[in-house]
């Protein structure tokens, strides 16, 4: 996966790292801001993905497409589409451009809405990675896990740097007795949980 990555898709993925770096110190409002993971988050996703049992692969969050990107190579290596939501008009423009310069679109499909619209057409998920605004981790959380098949993935971000606001979150994963669960000090922090 990571030593035969497509150069457009790399070029993709450095620009959009430029511009987060850009946005992290230029005054960028935070709703604008591109707020994306950085690249060993990236690879450490898609190699739970590209690892994870079949069923469908989720993102909730896309914001430009970065972590997108990552899933993607995952994707292609099993054979797999990812399904990707966001919220933001200005982000989901963003990322159609990603997945556009990138040549992804075979296999990412972005829709623009609330995951918690659209979650009861999910079923036996193998893969889903959360990283959306942290006031929906607990719902997303709630209803992603009953929809995991066994040994089913589900990551969420900003485990490390948000502890204090996802602590109720982490706390119910954490003692969840349907998931085996920590969190891994990779990027922002990682919650990482497989479904027994």
């Amino acid at each position: 996966m990571f030593h035969d990555i497509p150069s457009r898709l790399l070029d993709r993925m450095r620009e959009l790292e430029r511009r987060d770096q850009e946005d992290r110190t230029d005054g960028t409002p935070r709703l604008a801001r591109l707020r994306q993971i950085a690249p060993e988050t990236g690879r450490f996703l898609a190699l739970w993905a590209a690892s994870a049992p079949d069923g469908p692969c989720i993102e909730i969050g896309t914001s430009a497409g970065y972590s997108a990107l990552w899933l993607a190579l995952a994707c292609r290596a099993t054979g797999r589409t990812l399904t990707t939501f966001e919220v933001l008009p200005h982000k989901a423009e963003l990322a159609r451009e990603t997945f556009a310069q990138a040549g992804v679109g075979d296999v990412v499909r972005l829709v623009e809405d609330d995951f918690l619209h659209a979650v009861t057409q999910f079923a036996q998920v193998g893969f889903c990675f959360l990283d959306a605004e942290k006031e929906v981790y607990g719902a997303c959380y709630d209803s992603v896990v009953p929809r995991l098949r066994s040994g089913g993935i589900l990551i969420a971000d900003n485990a490390i740097n948000h502890r204090e606001t996802l602590q109720p979150m982490l706390d119910v994963a954490l003692a969840d007795e349907r998931v085996d669960a920590l969190i891994v000090p990779i990027g922002k922090g990682e919650l990482v949980c497989r479904k027994r």
